[in-house]
């Protein structure tokens, strides 16, 4: 099997798309303009794929109700420091961040809507 995509039913859905693409990168592969709005979006390589729809009689996650380690979109940092400034800059706030003995800096944020970000600056990448 290969990894295809994760998906999100997310409040604030047109918002959300354009914080993403702007702020991360993503690209909009497709995209639904009625409900449920579906959208897939990739990162730089084409390889990973998050899809992001609005399914209001569906549950939403809260994600400000949990801790980051229980769920966190993660993504590779050339400089975690300066992406963690440009990112609070435009909206996501700091939770925390871990310098490890091997030189690697992980960087814990949430989105302007509470979903956990983590910026993976890896001494030795994945």
């Amino acid at each position: 099997m290969v990894f295809e995509h994760f998906a999100l039913n997310v409040h604030h859905i047109d918002q959300v798309i354009h914080w993403y693409t702007t702020n991360l990168g993503l690209t909009i592969i497709s995209t639904q303009k009625k409900p449920p709005f579906m959208t897939f979006l990739a990162d730089s390589t084409g390889r990973v794929m998050l899809e992001l729809y609005f399914r209001p009689d569906e549950p939403i996650t809260n994600f400000s109700d949990y801790h980051p380690l229980t769920f966190h979109v993660a993504f590779v940092s050339e400089n975690a420091e300066e992406d963690k400034n440009r990112l609070t800059t435009h909206g996501a706030s700091f939770v925390k961040e871990v310098k490890k003995e091997d030189g690697s800096h992980l960087v814990m944020l949430r989105d302007p809507w509470g979903m956990p970000l983590q910026l993976c600056q890896r001494t030795n990448r994945f």
